[in-house]
């Protein structure tokens, strides 16, 4: 059984961080364990929220209990996203680094959460320099979208040839997989959208249509899901092809109830059991 060590921000109200991820990935037979970076009310879109964000020294001593449980050689990946403080970041790639030594095969997968294209950057401005500095180049695979792949790399992707040759960068910088979602090609056909694996010699790209909303949580929900598919075929195709076709039927689910928050549980057999409707294309 794959186990993985999530390490994120949790809402009571919603689905976004640790409460996007951790119910999905048990739904594919994945042992998590959360630990949580804040404890929020609701996410931070609807512009007020409650609730405390937690110290980095508290979140140090639940993964330093768990490190006391002797549970660490079990563990086959840890997986971050968003980080509300800088000092998070130390402590995430402490517990990797722990990890590791318990277990030389685990992985450390990082969604570098810093912004999107119509947003800009919605962090703290020392966040995304620490993930490029620091973070990313400790992680074997990232999860950005298009436009976090550009800063992290110190580019502006816009074609394929463009994003894979980012991809390219940002491998140098440490990962051995990136997942690049969100891919906004010029050329690509009205209203659709596209998702970008690389790893080992391969590249996989997958078109859908894209859907009128904006859906707070995807991401974190994309990149466990492609962190467990991959850990269990360690096949870049399967696991981008399984990860859309779940991701995309929660979107249209979402879409059609007409509510802001994901519809996760509502569809947990989509998670469970993915309709593989949309074909990977290999372009490496």
């Amino acid at each position: 059984m794959t186990t993985i060590v999530s390490i994120q921000s949790a809402v009571a109200y919603g689905h976004v961080g640790n409460s996007a991820a951790v119910f999905p990935l048990q739904r594919l037979g994945v042992e998590v364990w959360p630990v949580y970076t804040v404890n929020f009310s609701n996410h931070t879109g609807y512009g007020a929220w409650r609730g405390p964000l937690i110290a980095a020294d508290d979140v140090r001593k639940v993964i330093t209990g768990m490190e006391e449980r002797g549970a660490f050689p079990e563990v086959d990946a840890v997986l971050s996203g968003y980080q509300g403080g800088i000092q998070i970041g130390d402590v995430i790639l402490d517990a990797v680094a722990r990890v590791k030594a318990a277990n030389p095969k685990a992985i450390y997968a990082c969604d570098p959460v810093m912004g999107n294209a119509k947003s800009g950057c919605f962090v703290h401005p020392d966040i995304p320099v620490l993930l490029r500095e620091k973070v990313v180049p400790n992680a074997d695979l990232i999860t950005p979208n298009q436009f976090e792949l550009g800063f992290l790399t110190h580019t502006e992707p816009e074609s394929l040839e463009d994003t894979l040759a980012s991809v390219d960068k940002a491998r140098e910088m440490g990962p051995s997989t990136v997942l690049v979602t969100s891919v906004l090609r010029p050329d690509r056909p009205a209203d659709t959208i596209e998702m970008l694996a690389v790893h080992g010699d391969e590249a996989w790209i997958v078109q859908t249509p894209m859907l009128p909303l904006k859906a707070n949580g995807s991401g974190d929900v994309t990149a466990a899901l492609f962190t467990a598919h991959l850990l269990d075929s360690g096949r870049p195709d399967e696991a981008l092809a399984k990860t859309v076709s779940s991701v995309y039927a929660l979107l249209e689910r979402t879409h059609a109830s007409g509510r802001r928050e994901l519809q996760l549980v509502q569809s947990q057999d989509e998670i469970a059991s993915p309709a593989m409707e949309f074909e990977p294309r290999r372009v490496r």
